[in-house]
């Protein structure tokens, strides 16, 4: 079977991170994957996905987390990069799906600062994003994805949150591109209007639990159910840094 357009982004992505940073996979005592994720249901049997972590580099931890179900027809990739907690720099993060037919993803740099009160932090980290957030949110083929206004609040307004058609999600390959490299350059260059070091540390560590909290995104809770409530905490405590 060839390789799912969803899958594609991913790996694409992954492989770019990795080899621009020269990181370094962590892997099981087995020399697999981190974890290997077993299906809790009983209509399906065996590994349904894993969790890869990589270090090296400036990143504090690259995640990244494939589910695969034929049978619900669910093609799930998700890659976080994430700095440093003390690091002004945002993460990156990038969700690529596909359920049946339809495709959906979510593009974004995580801030590490308050957006609405720190306004230098914000022109100059966010505000060159701009043209890119147009330009992606212009492709035909794309629909509001349904998140709620807590998910919003607890990301950027330049986040990329759609489902799409086929044709509009093959497009968004170039769009992808274009923030993970503009992600890159921040990380070269650094940030001048830094918030200072325990307030970067201390914000981290309340937006990482709200970002990963089953409480505000209802899938985690679909997760639990196919995977196990217990390997989804492994998970999301993986995710906050723990």
């Amino acid at each position: 079977m060839s390789e799912s357009h969803p899958r594609r982004l991913s790996e694409t992505t992954l492989h770019a991170i990795v080899e621009h940073f020269n990181m370094q996979e962590v892997t099981a005592d087995n020399g697999g994957p981190y974890i290997d994720l077993q299906s809790q249901l009983p209509m399906v049997q065996g590994s349904v996905g894993s969790v890869r972590v990589f270090t090296g580099g400036p990143l504090a931890r690259l995640v990244t987390c494939s589910i695969v179900v034929e049978q619900m027809q669910l093609d799930s990739h998700m890659l976080y990069g994430f700095m440093p907690a003390d690091s002004a720099i945002p993460h990156f993060t990038l969700d690529s799906v596909a359920a049946g037919e339809h495709f959906a993803f979510h593009l974004d740099l995580t801030p590490r600062s308050d957006l609405g009160s720190d306004i230098a932090y914000m022109n100059e980290v966010f505000e060159p994003l701009t043209p890119l957030y147009d330009a992606a949110e212009s492709v035909e083929g794309l629909q509001p994805a349904h998140i709620s206004p807590r998910q919003r609040a607890i990301m950027s307004p330049w986040m990329l949150v759609h489902r799409a058609s086929e044709g509009a999600f093959l497009k968004l390959f170039d769009h992808v591109e274009q923030y993970r490299d503009y992600w890159f350059e921040l990380i070269q260059k650094g940030v001048r209007n830094a918030p200072g070091t325990e307030q970067l540390v201390t914000r981290d560590k309340a937006n990482r639990s709200a970002i990963f909290s089953p409480e505000i995104d209802p899938v985690w809770g679909r997760v639990d159910g196919l995977i196990g409530k217990d390997v989804g905490e492994q998970l999301r405590a993986l995710l906050r840094g723990e």
